[in-house]
């Protein structure tokens, strides 16, 4: 492994003049393919395990979703057509003989997840799940089984994370999740799942603009409309207030023109969800692993979602990028910022990278030469780890969208 440390006044986009972050939320169509690729995985993982004590080679990282058609009114409306997921990949049929039933599992992990996620889709009659799922090439699934104990990387690729959160990159994840969260969802059933927030800060000033979908059945006119959105904005603004005290403005569903004689151009669906109508979904278009967009920061183009957790580092080197920027900011008091970038090798050990550069913002009295020593020693640590990983990932413990 060559292991590069590297030192700078400031890394972090919380120091320039102007910062944008964006994050699709749960029911943007976007992310609806990257969570049910996830859950699809983990679902092929746990039955692999059940049933051969171990996981098999699979990535299920190929997810289109092809929106529906439908006639929505205050009030109410209908699905005229059904969303349409098509979910691709490679996952392994057979073993010692045994049939396995990949395409069952996955589409049934498709409907289980929204089931869960998104209550107001009826999934026998607004969702169509089509699986494409194929047995791996030869060559890769050599590569997934020989790796024994230590797994070989099956591909050659790079991950990337950093540390901490600008209180930009902070509000935007805590706004998103306040809307969407279970008790917000109950006190506010018009709120829908596909909330999409483009965070602008210009200096000291945080301007969000929140695309928000409205559960028409729960919204009985345009004034009406008009009420509840508003208190969706204050509950925006409530989110963010609990992360900063820096000035932020809020636009909701910009591209409103209501009219108080019909729905007029408001967003206003039946299912909560653009994915009815208004738009088509991608796995790996949408939210990097942090949970955001982050064109001011190093980021990879990577689907993690739907990829084995094994040795596919399009996901894992993405996800411990990100634990090695934690941990040295968390141990270093002299690095307030930190970021990491990882290079795999195909066939190469998952914990050996090819390359790591790790990158920080050094301030404080420690040489820099302990600096570069602790560094070493957490980035060969956390690669150490990568199994606690995996498990993690398989338990659902670890975001990755």
């Amino acid at each position: 492994m060559d292991l590069v440390v590297r030192m700078f006044e400031s890394i972090s986009p919380a120091f320039q003049e102007v910062e944008i972050v964006e994050r699709k939320g749960l029911g943007h169509p976007d992310t609806i393919c990257d969570a049910i690729a996830e859950h699809a995985c983990v679902c092929l993982c746990r039955y692999y395990l059940e049933h051969f004590g171990q996981i098999l080679h699979h990535n299920v990282d190929k997810v289109l979703l092809c929106g529906g058609a439908a006639r929505v009114l205050f009030g109410g409306g209908e699905i005229l057509e059904p969303i349409e997921v098509h979910i691709a990949g490679r996952a392994t049929q057979e073993y010692r003989g045994e049939l396995i039933p990949v395409h069952e599992i996955t589409v049934e992990a498709c409907r289980e997840w929204f089931r869960k996620h998104l209550r107001e889709l009826d999934i026998e009659r607004h969702i169509r799940i089509i699986p494409h799922l194929r047995p791996g090439s030869s060559d890769l699934t050599r590569v997934f089984v020989r790796g024994g104990t230590v797994p070989l990387a099956n591909d050659t690729s790079i991950g990337a994370g950093f540390a901490p959160l600008t209180t930009l990159e902070s509000v935007m994840l805590e706004v998103e999740r306040h809307l969407n969260s279970p008790a917000t969802k109950h006190a506010h059933p018009e709120i829908g799942t596909d909330i999409k927030v483009m965070g602008v800060r210009k200096g000291a000033l945080l301007s969000l603009t929140i695309g928000c979908a409205f559960v028409a059945r729960f919204v009985s006119d345009a004034a009406d409309y008009d009420r509840k959105k508003d208190a969706a904005s204050q509950l925006a603004l409530e989110a963010a207030r609990k992360v900063t005290d820096l000035e932020v403005a809020i636009t909701m569903n910009a591209a409103d023109r209501p009219d108080p004689r019909d729905e007029g151009d408001v967003f206003l669906t039946v299912t909560g969800t653009s994915a009815e109508a208004g738009d088509d979904g991608e796995a790996g278009r949408g939210n990097r692993t942090c949970g955001l967009i982050t064109p001011y920061r190093s980021i990879t183009l990577e689907a993690a979602a739907g990829k084995n957790p094994v040795n596919h580092v399009g996901k894992l080197y993405n996800l411990v990028a990100s634990r090695i920027a934690v941990a040295i900011t968390t141990e270093i008091p002299e690095v307030p910022d930190a970021a990491c970038v990882l290079v795999s090798q195909i066939g190469r050990p998952v914990t050996d990278p090819q390359m790591v550069d790790a990158r920080v913002a050094y301030k404080g009295s420690m040489r820099p030469e302990a600096i570069r020593g602790l560094v070493s020693e957490m980035v060969r640590s956390e690669l150490k780890r990568l199994h606690e990983l995996r498990d993690a990932l398989i338990e659902e413990a670890v975001p990755v969208y």
